[in-house]
């Protein structure tokens, strides 16, 4: 049966990335701002927040005349009275605030609806016009990514127009109350502004990344899962696993590396925003004692920084720096999905190759890097049509170039193509229909014969099975189970010998162009192998036979001996004069009868 396993070490390769994908912000803007609707929300949004500014506005003032002409004068009255108006400003500013939850509030909802329906709409086209399966990273753009959206509008829209205009009330209020302190501030701000642009930069590459990988363990999950038939029948559960983990792994790692970033950030936030406190309280007594300040002037001025600048500073870097950049990367990253794409190429959808030829060219192959290469500069050309017999000594390696053969395991070293395109470059879906790697393991799954035969060709009719079945052979077979609507009850229900036959047959209904047989004939006897393998030989496309018995390679037209990591091909009796190896292959054969 046909593998649907992902190629080892895909993931070492570049990672997807959408093309053409707007610049962070840009999108999100035109989002904001192409309805009037939107317009109209953002203006009320605006006039709601600027009047919640005022109590940051009159903050340091009012308890500068509640010390200085109130407390100090001895005057407690008048100083309780200027406070109550301090906390009458601080309702207002509540109540403004709650208001604009009303205009944000639609704001929000309109545009995840617009991005939602994008990305659907994008999703499904992209099916269409490319003919495969939809992606399954549409799953995570459609569900967290979308919702994702949703709650970081919100949470930008309000602490942006709040902290905003709380900031700038902030300066204001201390322009006109501690105009010295004030030319301090500016610059330390200044400062941090410069710090974080960069920082800011890294922290969205790493974001990007993030999202890249959390869409990638989407589809690879999807993967995983809609193959676990093929996964059990090639006794391959502990390398989907490790794919698998592969690429939680990578996911995790990408999450902890956007945490460093943010970590740093709010490190110069905090520092920018202590800095001008502590040239205040350093120069306090000086300022005192020279009558810059009055001591309720002083406080205001701290009552700024600490209850107005500082806050508004942090929530306003925190809006900016990352609910925006954050926000402006997932709008993007949805719009880059969200149209209707052109029709597929072989750049933007994945190639399919124009021929069926085999090419291995200086490919080498190892387990690990201290291990002895498996291949190594390995050449090998196998025409389209060609019935070739891989023979070697056991443990040589066999197994593991039919793996590199069928794309499941990918060279460090080297190429490997099909129809002269590289098969890193193929649609994968294409590849694993235009190739049949059969296992020594076979596997059938509970239900009818006909369900079991026709698993890779679902349309196969009455006929088309008969037809299949008298080329290999194996009608008595069939017979004997009761027919193609005989229940199977599962792979205990059948030997060894009948699930290959079972399994044999079903890749010869199926499309794959290129038939490798892995010793998928062990548990037969001789004379119905040579009727299998003489049955692919006749059918359409490329046989290549990973040899048990002298049998096989004297039928096949070519025979490739595999020793020491480099690839040898030439007629039987050709290679049994040239090569000592298989000489001695032969003469073991033989010698066991």
């Amino acid at each position: 049966m046909t593998t649907a396993l992902a190629p080892r070490g895909r993931r070492k390769g570049p990672r997807r990335r959408p093309a053409n994908r707007p610049k962070t912000g840009r999108h999100l803007a035109r989002l904001l701002l192409a309805e009037p609707r939107h317009r109209g929300a953002l203006a009320r949004l605006a006039a709601w927040s600027a009047l919640g500014a005022v109590p940051v506005l009159l903050s340091g003032q009012l308890v500068a005349v509640a010390l200085d002409r109130g407390f100090l004068a001895g005057d407690g009255l008048f100083g309780l009275a200027v406070l109550g108006g301090y906390g009458a400003t601080l309702l207002l500013g509540a109540l403004a605030t709650r208001q604009a939850f009303v205009p944000m509030a639609g704001l929000v909802e309109s545009v995840r609806d617009q991005l939602l329906r994008g990305t659907v709409h994008g999703s499904l086209h992209a099916a269409v016009a490319s003919g495969r399966t939809p992606d399954t990273g549409a799953v995570s753009r459609i569900t967290s990514q979308s919702e994702r959206v949703r709650q970081l509008l919100s949470a930008l829209l309000l602490s942006l127009s709040t902290t905003a205009f709380a900031a700038g009330a902030a300066v204001a209020g201390l322009l006109g109350l501690a105009p010295v302190l004030a030319l301090i501030t500016l610059p330390v701000v200044a400062s941090t502004a410069a710090l974080l642009v960069p920082l800011s930069r890294r922290w969205r590459t790493r974001y990007e990344a993030s999202l890249t990988m959390e869409e990638l363990v989407a589809e690879e999950t999807g993967r995983t899962l809609d193959g676990m038939r093929d996964i059990v029948a090639c006794a391959a559960t502990r390398r989907a696993e490790d794919d698998l983990d592969g690429v939680l792994s990578d996911h995790a790692a990408s999450g902890a590396a956007v945490a460093t970033v943010s970590g740093m950030r709010v490190g110069v936030i905090a520092l920018a925003a202590r800095v001008p406190l502590l040239a205040l309280l350093l120069s306090a007594p000086a300022l005192l004692a020279g009558g810059t300040f009055s001591t309720g002037e002083l406080l205001g001025a701290a009552t700024y920084l600490v209850s107005g600048l500082e806050p508004a500073l942090r929530a306003l870097v925190q809006s900016i720096g990352n609910l925006g950049l954050e926000l402006g990367t997932l709008v993007s990253r949805l719009a880059a999905h969200g149209g209707t794409p052109a029709p597929a190429t072989a750049a933007a959808a994945g190639a399919t190759a124009p021929g069926h030829d085999v090419l291995l060219a200086g490919v080498t192959f190892r387990y690990g890097p201290h291990s002895q290469p498996v291949l190594s500069a390995a050449d090998l050309a196998i025409p389209d049509g060609d019935h070739v017999t891989l023979v070697g000594p056991s443990g040589v390696g066999k197994s593991t170039l039919a793996d590199v053969l069928a794309g499941l395991t990918l060279p460090e070293a080297g190429e490997v193509r099909l129809g002269g395109v590289d098969l890193r470059t193929l649609d994968r879906a294409w590849l694993r229909r235009t190739v049949a790697l059969v296992p020594q393991e076979a596997y059938v799954f509970a239900g009818t014969l006909r369900e079991n035969l026709a698993y890779l060709a679902p349309d196969a009719d009455t006929a088309r099975l008969d037809r299949a079945v008298d080329a290999l052979g194996i009608g008595a077979f069939v017979r004997g189970l009761g027919g193609y609507d005989a229940h199977v009850a599962g792979p205990g229900a059948l030997s060894q010998g009948q699930r290959q036959l079972i399994t044999l047959a079903r890749v010869y209904l199926s499309p794959a162009r290129i038939v490798i047989l892995d010793e998928a004939t062990c548990h037969v006897d001789p004379e119905t192998e040579a009727r299998i393998e003489n049955a692919f030989a006749r059918r359409d496309g490329t046989l290549v036979v990973i040899a048990h018995r002298i049998s096989s390679a004297l039928r096949a037209r070519r025979v490739v001996i595999l020793q020491d990591g480099r690839l040898e091909a030439a007629r039987h009796e050709d290679l049994l004069r040239r090569s000592p190896a298989y000489a001695d292959l032969v003469g073991h054969w033989h010698g066991a009868g």
